[in-house]
């Protein structure tokens, strides 16, 4: 048997030095290897778990958890953080000359306190917002508009019913006669130049023409045995189309004059109409589609290019007829950046499917909510809540109760209670109404949410027709006290975890014995790869849930009648 020679020993340290290098590198590259394998397969876990519920959560933080590897089973909701969807511009509310006035009944630090909680980082950090061209039933006189009647130059235009301030003669609780629609803007916008992101985008929506340019030649008619019930905002007279335009194009460079970009526009607010019950102007799909392509695009674009031109502005169950005619001209569509929507068609139904329809046909164009809130507050309804001390408003004031639970009807339950589309219109709770339209919403392609008077009085006004309405803040103005109500709440928590300029992603959900309104969600991704998850559970029991993402689960109980947010940083 031959001797085995040492040098035959295969021993790093018997190589040559160019072979102690080639190794080195190559058991170097294996560590790597395993490094990046241990890293690929990094344990996820949740970042932060906010909760705002029944119970008496108000964003509040819960315990992280931990994700592990494996199959999930039961109720099981699939995050996909790689397929991106629409760029997000944010939640957000309303300035209306309503919100201001009541906000003028404030002591002026008391008043900061309230628009630091509504628009600064420590509070809800709003960063869309709306605010209406002229008088809108949330003004508190109403039916006024900024040049001379018969000024078809439109040389007497002056913004100064936006800024005069209210008269303590005629208001005596008024404690800053200065403060106005115009001065509230510009207080959020100081606010939120002092934040890392500045970002309030503001669109504009005119209720209706100045009276004069209308064939009713008056604001609204209401209806009446005399007209048969057909209550009328009118239409723009032919001769006053193309001053229409140029009175909003006016409008935008007077804001902007005033330090005030107005980001987005909407021809007219309610083009459908509303019965004539307050400020209104009609248009029909057609005369729409006409009035942006002859008149409105081109000055538009000519004038004010960085101005978003939104189309519609009313209820979804009319939105496919609206969109179709409007983008589905190519004339008028150049000048269209998207579509704007309301609510108030259901106080349940999101019309998701139509949304995503809109989307697949011109999925170039944006989507934005611009207008919901708990209307007709405190109507009595036929056949349903009938104790007439149920309606005032200590019932919905500091009674955090009301906002949780089936309390709430709205102008459809008491005209149609009794017909068949009373279906359109039961009895329902005010926070469901609000995160399940979001959250959904935003799921089927939805780009910005924004709600309607940010501040109201303790009765959901002022309101010069009467029209009285829930908001997410409500003060009473005698007393100087201050009601966050759930809804705020609610609107801050998803406000703060769903910013501009986020990527909303994919989800997937399946779930065992639950009902089709039960668990909602919807998932977006910011640009450090932090996903914001939103969940809104409608039951009054706890939803046990798993969290998947790529090929790791995280156990999530959904606590009961809550909007649930639960942050994952993308590995």
């Amino acid at each position: 048997m031959l001797e085995r020679q040492p040098e035959a020993i295969p021993t790093i340290l018997n190589k040559p030095k160019y072979l102690n290098l080639k190794n080195t590198i190559f058991f170097l590259a294996l560590a790597l290897c395993l490094f990046t394998s241990c890293a690929e397969k990094q344990q996820l876990a949740t970042q932060a778990i906010l909760v705002t519920s029944e119970s008496g959560d108000k964003m509040a933080s819960k315990p992280n958890v931990k994700f592990k590897e494996g199959t999930p089973k039961g109720n099981i909701v699939e995050i996909f953080p790689d397929s991106l969807k629409q760029t997000f511009k944010g939640i957000g509310t309303s300035f209306t000359e309503s919100s201001a006035f009541v906000l003028a009944h404030l002591d002026p630090e008391k008043r900061k306190e309230v628009m630091q909680k509504i628009y600064s980082e420590s509070g809800a950090d709003f960063s869309i917002a709306r605010t209406h061209i002229g008088s809108c039933d949330f003004s508190v006189e109403g039916k006024y508009a900024y040049v001379d009647s018969g000024d078809k130059s439109l040389e007497s235009f002056k913004l100064d019913e936006d800024k005069k301030g209210f008269d303590t003669k005629k208001y005596s609780g008024v404690k800053d006669p200065k403060y106005d629609l115009l001065p509230m803007i510009k207080e959020a916008l100081a606010i939120k130049k002092k934040q890392a992101d500045p970002t309030l985008n503001i669109i504009a929506s005119a209720w209706t023409a100045p009276d004069w340019m209308k064939d009713i030649e008056t604001w609204f008619i209401k209806g009446s045995e005399e007209n048969n019930w057909q209550g009328t905002g009118g239409s723009l007279k032919p001769e006053y189309v193309s001053t229409y335009a140029n009175y909003l194009v006016k409008y935008i460079k007077s804001y902007n004059s005033e330090g005030v970009n107005i980001w987005g526009l909407t021809p007219v607010n309610e083009p459908n109409g509303n019965g004539g019950n307050w400020e209104s102007m009609h248009f029909s799909p057609q005369t729409q589609r006409d009035f942006i392509k002859e008149h409105l695009g081109p000055k538009l674009k000519k004038q004010s290019p960085n101005t978003q031109l939104l189309i519609y502005d009313q209820n979804r169950e009319h939105l496919k007829e609206w969109v179709e005619v409007i983008l589905g001209d190519k004339e008028a569509a150049q000048y269209a950046d998207g579509t704007a929507i309301h609510w108030y068609s259901n106080t349940e139904k999101v019309y998701e499917d139509v949304l995503d329809e809109i989307h697949d046909k011109f999925p170039n164009h944006t989507i934005f909510h611009t207008e919901g809130c708990i209307d007709d507050l405190g109507k009595e309804a036929p056949g349903g809540i009938q104790d007439p001390e149920r309606f005032q408003e200590k019932n919905w004031f500091k009674n955090d109760s009301f906002w949780w639970n089936k309390n709430a009807t709205d102008w459809g339950y008491s005209a149609t209670w009794a017909m068949p589309s009373a279906a359109d219109h039961p009895i329902y709770t005010p926070v469901h109404r609000y995160a399940r339209n979001i959250i959904v919403s935003v799921d089927h392609w939805l780009s910005g949410w924004v709600d309607w008077n940010i501040v109201l009085d303790h009765k959901g006004g002022p309101n010069h027709v009467g029209n009285f309405c829930g908001a997410p803040i409500m003060i009473n103005t005698e007393t100087q006290d201050v009601y966050y109500t759930p809804i705020y709440h609610v609107l801050a928590q998803l406000s703060k975890t769903m910013r501009p300029g986020d990527s909303v992603i994919q989800t997937e959900k399946s779930t065992t014995n639950l009902g089709d309104d039960d668990l909602h969600i919807c998932a977006s991704v910011n640009k450090e790869g932090l996903i914001s998850i939103q969940y809104l559970n409608t039951t009054k029991d706890a939803i046990q849930t798993n969290l998947k993402i790529g090929n790791q689960f995280a156990e999530i109980t959904v606590e009961a009648n809550a909007v649930q947010t639960v942050q994952v940083l993308k590995k």
